[in-house]
């Protein structure tokens, strides 16, 4: 079970509004996004999606109801980890468009009250940078110190190895040797992709003024991609030996060193001259005091981050991202009630979510994406998420209900270097082992992450590849990535002429979150039935509480009389009766059964013809009086 011991003091610090608190976001990723250039990539021969194809979607995302919108990165890069190896951070990646198209892009968007986020990927860079090719042109170059590198060490028997056993996340080891200066370069990540030393203080000044550059332009924050890496431990000592090999996990001496909050406050420096929004990424780190020393309202960092426990609830403990466990709702409960209790109890902040580019999709990985329960997978996952406090995010297709990658599909269409190199390791140290081998490629259909990766669906013409090409397009032209083949049934077209599609769901979800800002952004939190024997049931209870929150009406009558909203879920493709607890059971009975409006119908996820209401019985436990039957993946949200 994840730990839920970390929660707060007693003494809760009043927390200030904020207007990103009560936003949420929506995160595109323009190569799968929506092509209107159609421009041919010549390596290649397929077409990603561009800045002008976004645009053209614009009042598609307005409809939603989001109130940002963060870019996956969009600057000039070689594409070797699409393009999280920035190879100039001051112009746009040609294949995406141009800079005018990108004020065209700000301007649209705020146009329709819209702010917009770009990804500032600051830990490494591109090999192609102009930076990098200076410090490794030689030793003396002024740019040298601007990467970390290091001589080689040696073995016993006098062969040359890296200077510490730090694996990269993709896979191999995170140091390439460069034979024109005899050192190695550090890369936590690809080789093309070396890591900045932050120590410099001139790589620091230069980040800065690239932040006010887009500032400047319009831009209204940055997602900071692996924002706690950016700091290492001097000396870079080898990581622990925990299993076989020379290779080891680093991850102690590169997440959150010794110097990061100092360079997190330089940045916080910044945007809060511009009242700019900010989301850290920052892997590998579970422990709340350290998350909160970026996030604390008083520290003059980071506005939120996001943690990994959330997805890593099906990876083995102490495992790698390849090592899965069956995902167990007992473990979304303790991650859930540990971040919200402790950020709202800290006056610290969350960001809320469970899909983005790196993760699979949520109805396959942790749901049923059969066709009977797909939509009500989406829709348990949308009230889940949605009605917590933080900052939501929204990944491109969740709203729909996009499904991980066909179980026909070859290991010849993934696009993914995280998945690709991975399978190499897998046919070089298990290449007559067909079990072993068939046993990664069902967690790559189910946790990698080109599953988040596959082109946008947006109508059910098969010409135009799902709409993701523009009309009239060469018929020898194809998407970059193939297209699910559910798209004909399963579409963006197809959704909003459903009213009750996940769509319009989430529109109603986001809606509701808005109306009542007190309850949902600022309100208490409790997570109900942590160890009993509701096991699958994952159900918590938000209170409005206007004597937290810097709020007008703190009066004690106003607590006294604080709404409430219970939102229950079956992650179970099994029925259950459940029974609320005591403090939680009057939003919805009263002695006479189930009270009336007390469920709110436009958040059922049982609503087709047929389905009826809920069954109730009298509950035997001695201090639930009544039972509710939850069938399989049903939500229920009521308020009282």
């Amino acid at each position: 079970m994840a730990d839920t011991s970390q929660v707060a003091s007693a003494e809760k610090p009043p927390l200030r509004r904020a207007w990103w608190k009560e936003s949420s976001v929506y995160q595109i990723y323009p190569a799968s996004f929506k092509s209107a250039n159609c421009t041919v990539d010549k390596a290649s021969g397929t077409v990603k999606g561009d800045l002008r194809g976004i645009i053209s979607k614009l009042d598609y995302i307005a409809s939603l109801g989001v109130d940002i919108v963060w870019l996956s990165p969009i600057l000039q890069s070689p594409q070797v980890d699409m393009g999280y190896d920035i190879s100039d951070y001051h112009a746009i990646y040609p294949g995406y468009g141009t800079m005018e198209d990108h004020d065209e892009l700000i301007k649209g968007l705020h146009d329709r009250g819209i702010r917009y986020v770009m990804d500032l990927v600051v830990n490494h860079t591109s090999d192609q940078h102009e930076w990098f090719k200076q410090s490794r042109s030689s030793k003396d170059n002024p740019y040298r110190d601007w990467y970390i590198w290091r001589p080689p060490r040696y073995d016993d028997d006098g062969n040359r190895i890296p200077p510490n056993n730090w694996e990269s996340a993709f896979s191999g080891s995170t140091w390439t040797y460069d034979e024109a200066t005899d050192e190695y370069y550090l890369h936590l990540f690809a080789s093309a992709q070396p890591d900045l030393n932050w120590e410099n203080s001139a790589v620091r000044d230069a980040v800065h003024s690239m932040m006010r550059f887009w500032l400047d332009r319009g831009v209204d924050g940055f997602r900071m991609d692996v924002i706690n890496f950016i700091s290492k431990e001097p000396g870079l000592p080898d990581g622990e030996i925990t299993r076989p090999g020379f290779l080891q996990s680093g991850t102690k001496y590169f997440a959150c060193g010794p110097r990061l909050h100092e360079y997190l406050r330089e940045i916080g420096a910044i945007l809060r001259e511009y009242d700019a929004f900010s989301v850290g990424e920052m892997p590998g780190v579970e422990d709340t005091k350290e998350i909160l020393k970026a996030v604390g309202q008083d520290r003059g960092e980071l506005a939120m981050v996001f943690q990994f426990d959330i997805v890593g609830m099906d990876v083995k403990p102490g495992g790698i991202k390849w090592d899965h466990q069956d995902f167990d709702p007992r473990n979304l409960k303790h991650i859930v009630s540990k971040w919200q209790s402790f950020m709202l109890q800290n006056a610290g902040w969350n960001a809320v979510f469970m899909e983005n580019h790196d993760q699979g999709r949520t109805v396959s990985r942790y749901c049923d994406d059969s066709d009977a329960y797909r939509t009500k997978s989406a829709k348990l996952l949308a009230a889940h998420m949605g009605l917590l406090s933080g900052t939501i995010f929204v990944y491109q297709g969740q709203e729909m209900a996009q499904i991980n990658v066909p179980e026909s599909w070859g290991m010849d269409e993934y696009k993914d270097i995280e998945e690709l190199n991975h399978w190499k390791t897998v046919l070089r140290d298990f290449p007559h082992d067909k079990e072993k081998q068939a046993a990664y490629r069902r967690q790559y259909r189910l946790i990698g992450r080109d599953n988040a990766r596959t082109p946008m669906q947006w109508t059910s013409d098969a010409d135009t590849y799902a709409g993701f090409l523009p009309d009239g397009a060469s018929k020898d032209v194809k998407p970059w990535m193939s297209i699910h083949p559910d798209f004909r049934e399963w579409n963006a077209e197809a959704q909003l002429a459903d009213h009750d599609s996940a769509f319009h769901y989430w529109q109603r979800v986001l809606q509701l979150r808005k109306r009542y800002k007190d309850v949902f952004v600022y309100g208490d939190f409790e997570m109900l039935d942590l160890d009993n024997e509701f096991v699958t049931v994952v159900a918590y209870l938000r209170t409005e509480d206007s004597a937290k929150a810097d709020h007008p009406d703190s009066s004690a009558a106003s607590v006294e009389k604080a709404r409430k909203c219970l939102v229950v879920t079956n992650f179970s493709g099994q029925e259950i009766w459940w029974s609320p607890p005591a403090k939680a059971a009057p939003v919805l009975f009263d002695e006479a059964g189930l009270k009336r409006g007390a469920i709110l119908d436009e958040f059922r996820n049982y609503t087709r013809n047929g389905e009826s209401a809920n069954e109730i019985r009298r509950d035997s436990g001695q201090d639930r009086s009544w039972a509710m039957l939850l069938r399989p993946w049903e939500v229920v949200v009521a308020m009282g």
